[in-house]
């Protein structure tokens, strides 16, 4: 990671507020305030890996609330933020919800106010795309401020996965670090679902039941006999109660399977480092038993056939890149 911002050299009076100033600019404008008498000390290293910003920040203690006009005027509200706690002890408070988090543990906060107190130690944050998250788990409040812990193995995967990532970055392709940055992104949101599973309140029971069939639809995709039945087996529920829960949500199970298919496949179709793939082998990847059928779904969904999509996505992707 990048050196960004040391108060080393910097005069104890003066320390905080330029601390003060660079967070408000790296992330939400925030009222932050000292929790001790002693010289403040901060360091600030950032990186990017893909499309993932990661910034590590380690300070002594402070107190960090994050108004509602403050959030209003940040405008953020595309994003999520993990906070994987390397040392030290947080307190966080966000709507209704308060929440511990300790080191080894992590908490994903969305652009709403929060207070967090922080002890002194340091911390790892990351900008995560919200869409990404609601999509698997429902809505940010499903799953904000909900104390990850250290002890389930899911949290440690996740937790060296991105410490690990850290250490190779500068040694990854573009390509290869935007795959790989997706793969710790799916690793947190992996350990969350299991977190949200624990002791789930009844009220939102039904919610967290659909969001692990869709956990379960992620990782099984290119499992052409994935279908209903199998789904509600694997979630320990009936398929007709399983049915009851997406048609509330506006959803048809096999409707979801197949536009979740079709969604990757078209991804997979514009990702240059797929071009090796041919089509059958792709749809195959994408649970398609039946290029053919492939072809048809994917015409219908998108409007032209599989391989006039990747060539399109070529020359647009071709279109756009700078003159050398």
């Amino acid at each position: 990671m990048l050196p960004l911002f040391s108060t080393d050299g910097i005069h104890p009076r003066n320390a905080f507020r330029r601390w003060r100033e660079m967070v408000c600019e790296r992330l939400v404008p925030a009222d932050l305030r000292t929790l001790q008498d002693a010289p403040f000390q901060g360091r600030l290293d950032g990186s990017s890996i893909g499309p993932l910003p990661i910034s590590r920040f380690s300070h002594t203690a402070v107190r960090t609330e994050a108004t509602a006009d403050a959030v209003r005027r940040n405008g953020q509200h595309d994003r999520v933020y993990a906070v994987m706690k390397l040392s030290g002890r947080d307190a966080i408070q966000q709507g209704d919800r308060e929440a511990v988090s300790r080191t080894g543990d992590f908490v994903v906060l969305d652009a709403r106010p929060a207070v967090i107190q922080t002890e002194t130690g340091s911390a790892l944050v990351l900008d995560l795309p919200r869409e990404r998250f609601e999509a698997m788990l429902g809505p940010s409040r499903l799953f904000s401020v909900l104390t990850v812990g250290a002890g389930l193995a899911s949290t440690t995967l996740a937790n060296t996965y991105i410490r690990d990532l850290i250490q190779v970055s500068d040694r990854l392709s573009p390509d290869a670090a935007t795959r790989m940055a997706s793969i710790g992104i799916d690793l947190i949101v992996a350990s969350l679902s299991e977190r949200m599973a624990q002791e789930v309140p009844r009220s939102i029971h039904g919610n967290v039941t659909v969001q692990r069939a869709k956990a379960y639809i992620e990782a099984n995709l290119g499992d052409p006999t994935l279908d209903p039945p199998q789904l509600a087996a694997a979630m320990g529920v009936s398929l007709r109660r399983l049915q009851e829960l997406f048609h509330e949500r506006g959803r048809h199970i096999s409707d979801y399977i197949w536009e979740r298919r079709l969604q990757v496949a078209a991804k997979r179709l514009a990702d240059p480092a797929c071009l090796h793939l041919s089509i059958g082998m792709l749809a195959y990847g994408c649970g398609f038993s039946n290029q053919a059928h492939f072809a048809r779904r994917f015409k219908a969904r998108h409007g032209m056939a599989p391989r006039e999509y990747r060539i399109a996505s070529a020359l647009s992707g071709s279109s756009t890149e700078p003159d050398s």
